[in-house]
């Protein structure tokens, strides 16, 4: 199994900027896929970024241009940048971690936008 930890969500205006961090451990080198989700209340969990293991990232329409994936194998955590922030923005961000057919979720993180 592989465990996830988030951290960094937080208030922040509109138009302000915000760094997510997470940390894997366990069975970290089986990950494929790691990536940043998020819950809105009364919405369904949808993809913000995920990043492969060799690089390659993709983003929501939304977010494309403001938000920025990264990883670090050494380190086995995955950052998100956020900048120019928007209320809608606000949600809860889970970390995701995939390998063959199974997943880890982290705890996730709130992130709250004030316009």
């Amino acid at each position: 199994q592989v465990q996830l930890v988030e951290s960094g969500g937080g208030l922040v205006q509109a138009g302000g900027s915000l760094r997510l961090s997470c940390a894997a451990s366990g069975r970290i080198f089986s990950i494929n896929v790691m990536g940043w989700y998020r819950q809105a209340p009364g919405k369904q969990r949808e993809s913000v970024a995920v990043i492969s293991n060799t690089g390659s990232t993709n983003y929501a329409d939304s977010v494309k241009g403001r938000f920025t994936i990264s990883r670090d194998n050494a380190k086995n955590t995955v950052h998100l940048q956020m900048n120019s922030l928007k209320p809608e923005d606000t949600a809860v961000y889970y970390c995701n971690a995939a390998w063959g057919l199974a997943s880890s979720w982290g705890q996730g993180t709130q992130v709250t936008v004030s316009s």
